[in-house]
């Protein structure tokens, strides 16, 4: 176990080491990301960062070291600070040198001036994201990563302590906790001064803020209308943040899931959210280009919208917190957890049929298929095709919702990331699925289909009736159709639509043939009629245990990364096989028949740990392939109409 030192609680004093121990040379930046970085490998000492997910930030000391999961929601334009300023005293023209990298306001001592002219004064680039928890994130996500932290609220360097300068207002804390926090006071000796770029002199913010609350919209002070956190989905909870990104902010992209380390910035100086604002602070409304309503979204109160300055940032493979973070196609063979893990994957996945089999009423050929989907991912574009995809469409449902509501919290427990989308006429014609660019606030608007790769998405057509989609209807119905066919959101701008690929696997539950397009329809054969649906779909989780259930999650999680591939000796024997096929049955088996074939084998291999395609494995797919369509072709011949 680390001790937890400066590095944790005060990240800034070590950057000042660094940067005055190398001032006379350009590299001091590079020495403290390897500082950081090789702290962090020590002992698992990750777990001992305190995490904005876990932790309310009026909990957390500000300018300590934290980290926060999240997902790029929008992109701002890139920023000019000062990289390094002088300070001057005017008394006894005594000059210090400072840095101004992770820090949101330049330090100036009681007695010093910042020289604006100085020939040492480096002006440096900056980028800036606005992150939000990664939408539609399940609770046992949440729940796992918290019980692998250290009890932060409980530890006095993650605790923090009201200075002068520094006074949350914190409507949840109880009175206990306020008193224990009010023994310890402690005093902020810096004056600050504005470092984005607009800076005119020292200013000592005295200002109060307010806590952050969970959901959409937050009062902010002398704020009107409320501030909205522009989280892509309803409900959703936890902090938004502006991570500031120093280094390779080009490899970065919207909607990309990273895990960042960095500097937390709090400073009511910060809070700057109208012209009224702006004007007693001191800065230059000359200066201050931006309409009011972009500086509003772009300069929230940092109370509310806390920033981080980036030391460390990793894009994030998957958030699985049972999985190694590490974890990737080239490791998973070598890795001492994967190769445990799969050499008990048979009974996981046995276990993992019979309850989806229990979920689906009692049918098992469709919880192979959903075994099949919820593995899937796309692996690789061919031109505009995205290989890998498989949405399945559940048909046959029961049109009563407890159903697809039930089935949507058994999907939930086992998958990191998922969303209901319940359609109906009214939904479909008001909700906005897409998101837009408002130049006004020069920002993304978020849409319910500004998704995280890998996020599960279910899309319940049972209670979907005989109505009338007017023009938004119809956008929205053709963005879903994309999404499923092309694995694209195409976001629109006003004036032109921009694409972005995505990674989603989608389910659909309907009665009928769905009216969206699928890679496959499996029409739903219960064997169990239960006489209280609620009361047994609910029985299911409790029956699982804990340990059985996680397991479950590894393995969906894990599949999904293993590489997969053909050998030449196969690929001659599915031609050949093929071709055989169509010369006894030439109308009924197509091109598409054996690209579906293929991939049915493709998921099948790996759902049982085969990172190769066998013989046995090819001969199972079309084995199940045939009872899929045979189900098909049975029930409309019942129905007398398409499926």
């Amino acid at each position: 176990m680390p001790c937890v030192g400066d590095w944790l609680n005060s990240p800034l004093s070590i950057v000042q080491g660094i940067f005055a121990q190398n001032v006379a040379n350009s590299d001091w930046e590079k020495k403290v990301t390897e500082y950081f970085n090789e702290k962090l490998k020590e002992n698992n000492a990750t777990n001992w960062v305190p995490s904005l997910n876990d932790v309310p930030v009026h909990y957390l000391k500000p300018n300590s070291l934290v980290k926060f999961r999240c997902m790029v929601q929008d992109m701002f334009d890139p920023e000019f600070y000062m990289g390094v300023y002088e300070t001057v005293d005017p008394n006894t023209n005594a000059r210090v040198l400072h840095f101004g990298k992770y820090r949101d306001v330049a330090e100036c001592g009681p007695q010093q001036e910042i020289d604006l002219n100085s020939s040492q004064t480096v002006t440096s680039e900056r980028q800036t994201f606005y992150c939000v928890p990664v939408p539609g994130e399940s609770a046992w996500v949440k729940e796992i990563s918290y019980l692998t932290e250290p009890a932060y609220i409980s530890a006095s360097q993650a605790r923090v302590s009201p200075s002068t300068s520094y006074t949350p207002s914190r409507h949840k804390r109880s009175y206990e906790e306020d008193e224990d926090m009010d023994l310890h006071p402690s005093k902020q000796k810096e004056q600050h001064m504005g470092s984005g770029g607009d800076i005119h002199g020292c200013v000592e913010p005295k200002r109060l803020e307010t806590e952050a609350s969970a959901g959409h919209h937050v009062i902010a002070p002398n704020c009107s209308p409320p501030l909205d956190l522009n989280f892509p989905l309803p409900g959703e909870k936890g902090p938004a943040c502006l991570v500031k990104v120093y280094e390779n902010w080009e490899s970065f992209k919207v909607n990309d899931v990273l895990e960042v380390f960095g500097v937390l910035s709090v400073d009511p100086v910060l809070s700057i959210v109208n012209s009224e604002e702006r004007d007693s602070s001191g800065l230059d409304p000359m200066e201050c280009m931006d309409t009011a309503e972009e500086q509003r979204v772009h300069s929230p109160p940092a109370s509310l919208v806390p920033r981080i300055h980036v030391i460390l940032a990793q894009k994030l493979q998957h958030i699985n917190p049972l999985l190694p973070a590490c974890l990737n196609e080239e490791e998973s063979k070598t890795c001492e957890f994967v190769s445990n893990f799969m050499a008990e994957l048979s009974p996981v996945r046995a276990e993992l049929l019979g309850f989806l089999t229990h979920a689906l009423l009692g049918d098992s050929l469709a919880a192979e298929y959903l075994i099949l989907h919820l593995i899937s991912t796309v692996y690789a574009r061919r031109d505009v095709l995205p290989l890998g995809k498989f949405a399945v469409n559940l048909s046959g449902c029961p049109r009563s919702s407890v159903f697809t509501e039930h089935l949507y919290r058994l999907i939930q427990q086992l998958v990191p990331a998922s969303f209901h989308l319940r359609m109906s006429i009214e939904s479909m014609n008001h909700w906005r699925l897409v998101p837009r660019k408002d130049y006004a606030a020069n920002r993304l608007v978020s849409g319910l289909l500004q998704l995280a790769s890998s996020t599960s998405l279910l899309i319940d057509e049972t209670q979907l009736e005989q109505g009338q989609l007017d023009p938004a209807g119809v956008r929205n119905v053709t963005a879903l159709g994309n999404l499923i066919t092309w694995q694209k959101v195409e976001y629109d701008f006003n004036y032109h639509r921009m694409e972005f690929p995505c990674n989603i696997n989608v389910l659909i539950a309907s009665e009928g043939r769905s009216l969206l397009p699928s890679d496959c329809q499996v029409h739903l054969q219960p064997q169990i009629i239960p006489p209280n649906m609620e009361e047994y779909m609910s029985s299911l989780l409790t029956a699982v245990l804990p340990s059985v259930l996680n397991k479950f999650r590894i393995y969906l999680s894990l599949l999904r990364l293993l590489d997969y591939s053909i050998s030449d000796e196969v690929t001659k024997a599915v031609e050949e096989d093929f071709v055989e096929m169509r010369k006894n049955n030439p109308e009924s088996v197509t091109a598409d028949d054996l690209h579906k074939m293929l991939l049915v084998a493709r998921f099948l291999s790996l759902s049982a740990g085969q990172t190769t395609l066998s013989r046995e494995r090819w001969l199972r797919a079309k084995q199940l392939e045939a009872l899929r369509k045979a189900r098909l072709q049975q029930q409309q011949s019942v129905n007398g109409n398409e499926l």
